[in-house]
């Protein structure tokens, strides 16, 4: 049986001004310590469901770009109550912290990288689950035919913020069903697919990881964001149940990327018929 590792999550809600909760876990969704004041319910669930978001986060690695190193560096959750940030930490292991939304990240990030230093020896059991790596290259490797998007569906709008916006790769509206309404110019069906996929499972692992970050009563989740060491990947919410997932090199300035995705959403109109309909049944 693995050592419960609490004792050592504290340092990061106790040095950490507005930081909330920490959570360890196995890459299969195992808890392996948390801070006080969470019920063992509820570790248990941030823990399947951070396990869960590190799995499609790397799966949507081919999204930010198709060469150099894609490895995953880490995954922020913005609510309008509160920050969920995920690490690695070690083999087979992650850390999950949870902060108040007026929290000076770049101090709970050096919290979070020191921690999990300190952890060292004591994280070295590899996770039970060992086909992830396979299954993100096979995704990839589907999604990566990249082609002419389909007449009617390209958005000019989004279209736009890539052209203008240096290092801005893709973008592509999900509508409420979770199916792709429209996309950037140059974007496949495999690719839109894919992506819309595996974006529909973040969205839904990041709303379950709210209580996490707080429960007020008017909790909005509000944007998850993925770093890789090549690249971005972004999902905002785009109003009536829609999100708009977009991706970047690592050099883009995020902060610009970021500010014209959220300026276009007002201008995006979501057609009614999925891609599938527009372009016909395979």
């Amino acid at each position: 049986m693995t050592a419960d590792l609490s004792w050592m999550l504290e340092d990061i809600v106790s040095n950490v001004p507005r930081a909330r909760h920490a959570v360890l876990l196995s890459a299969d969704g195992l808890p392996r310590g948390a801070t006080e004041g969470l019920a063992e319910k509820d570790v248990r669930t941030i823990s399947a469901a951070m396990a869960g978001m590190q799995s499609l986060s790397r799966a949507t690695a081919h999204f930010a770009g198709t060469v150099g190193d894609r490895q995953w560096s880490q995954t922020i959750i913005e609510f309008s109550h509160g920050w969920i940030f995920l690490i690695g930490a070690g083999q087979g292991a992650y850390l999950a912290a949870a902060a108040e939304p007026d929290v000076d990240m770049q101090q709970i990030s050096f919290r979070m990288h020191r921690l999990v230093a300190r952890l060292g020896n004591n994280l070295t059991s590899p996770p039970r689950v060992s086909a992830q790596e396979e299954g993100e290259a096979a995704g990839a490797a589907s999604a990566r035919r990249e082609g002419t998007s389909p007449s009617g569906f390209v958005l000019a709008d989004l279209d736009q913020v890539i052209t203008d916006v240096q290092g801005a790769r893709h973008a592509v509206l999900l509508g409420s069903d979770g199916l792709p309404r429209g996309a950037t110019s140059g974007m496949s069906r495999d690719m839109a697919d894919t992506i819309s996929a595996a974006m529909t499972g973040i969205h839904a692992y990041s709303r379950v990881t709210s209580q996490f970050a707080g429960s007020p009563e008017d909790a909005a989740w509000r944007q998850t964001v993925i770093e890789f060491q090549h690249g971005w990947t972004f999902l905002i919410a785009a109003g009536d149940g829609a999100f708009l997932a977009a991706a970047a090199e690592h050099d883009c300035d995020i902060e610009e990327f970021a500010t014209r995705l959220h300026e276009v959403v007002p201008k995006l109109r979501a057609p009614e018929a999925p891609w599938s309909k527009a372009v016909g049944h395979a």
